[in-house]
């Protein structure tokens, strides 16, 4: 089975920064559903490469799904990222790009609670999207940290100083640039992150600057259902060709089957309900070969993925009974795995009953 992509015409291209564009594309008639989306997803993009012939990368939607605009990924040129630089330098007003539909799980559940946005350089992609969408379909306060190198490498300057005068009273941003006030500290973050104990925190930018503010929410007693983080790594295989040559989950399980100390494969078949966009779906034959993503759509649910090898979080789910284990993972921390999270794409059960929930 193909994954299912589309190709888009880009519509608009705008200079954010000297090193940020947001490429606008447009939604093929028909498709309309398919790229409905939540704020703070992502696509994944299909960049031409001479070497692997496709690389997939994957890019915040920095759009709001609710203003009957186009779909907006803004991309940062990085020193050694081959992919955000070819978007920069090649992508044009009447080209085109191939993508898959919207996915990611970093998205408020109630735009009308009280939204605490840390976002640290491109990182602040996502969270322009939530920002735009809480502020025209929600009630709730937000305030936004947004920390830069210096004053010209910050993203989206307009459009917050626009959008914080239109909303003096739900809007409050704080601009943080090292240039002026030296590196972010842990002390300086819980400063801020204290003042908004009941708010569902959102965290997404470099690597350093996530640990430490997540750590800070974690000292602050944070509950786990109120921390946010976005996590991107480089996708290895190529999402966008043929599936079957991608695949390499039974082979792992079965390998790891004849390691000392393997749990044993389930004979099934397996008992296993889903819970997806308001339905409920349950099936008694799930065979524990399959992952449980093959299961679904071999059973026609339309459950979402991206890459399909473990390395991004379009198609995690939380374990709401049973167990699964997965046969790769590069994008879940211990913390998620303990909470119950799991990659439906590389996920296969050890008990004889599991149900999951991808809300």
């Amino acid at each position: 089975m193909d994954i299912e992509s589309f190709v888009l015409d880009v519509v608009d291209v705008v200079d954010e920064t000297a090193d940020a564009r947001s490429i606008s594309l447009a939604v093929p008639p028909g498709a309309e559903e398919k790229f409905a989306y939540r704020p703070g997803q992502f696509l994944t993009v299909a960049v031409p490469s001479d070497l692997t012939g496709v690389a997939a990368r994957c890019y915040s939607l920095s759009s709001s799904p609710h203003d009957g605009g186009p779909l907006t990924v803004t991309v940062k040129r990085t020193a050694e990222g081959y992919a955000s630089n070819w978007l920069c330098d090649h992508v044009e007003v009447g080209g085109s790009l191939r993508v898959l539909p919207p996915s990611g799980i970093f998205s408020p559940a109630d735009l009308d609670r009280e939204l605490l946005l840390f976002a640290g350089g491109s990182g602040v992609t996502p969270i322009m999207s939530i920002v735009r969408t809480a502020l025209a379909h929600g009630a709730g306060r937000i305030t936004v940290l947004y920390a830069n190198r210096d004053e010209a490498s910050v993203i989206f300057a307009d459009e917050l100083s626009r959008l914080a005068r239109e909303h003096p009273d739900r809007l409050q941003v704080v601009h943080w640039l090292e240039s002026v006030q030296g590196l972010p500290t842990a002390e300086q973050m819980r400063a801020v992150a204290a003042q908004h104990p009941a708010a569902d925190a959102f965290v997404c930018g470099p690597a350093p600057f996530m640990k430490m503010v997540t750590g800070v929410l974690k000292e602050l007693e944070f509950p786990r259902e109120r921390r946010h983080q976005e996590k991107f790594v480089s996708l290895g295989g190529n999402p966008f060709g043929d599936v079957a040559e991608l695949r390499q989950a039974e082979e792992e399980i079965e390998a790891a089957e004849s390691e000392e100390g393997a749990e044993p494969m389930l004979a099934g078949p397996v008992k296993l309900e889903v819970e997806l966009d308001g339905e409920t779906h349950t099936f008694d034959d799930w065979d524990p070969k399959q992952t449980m993503l093959d299961f679904l759509e071999a059973k026609g649910v339309k459950a979402p993925f991206s890459c399909r090898e473990g390395e991004c979080s379009a198609c995690a789910i939380r374990l709401l009974q049973g167990d699964m284990r997965m046969a790769h993972n590069d994008v879940l921390d211990e913390e998620d795995l303990e909470d119950g999270i799991r990659l439906g794409c590389q996920s296969h059960p050890l008990t004889d009953t599991v149900k999951v929930s991808y809300s």
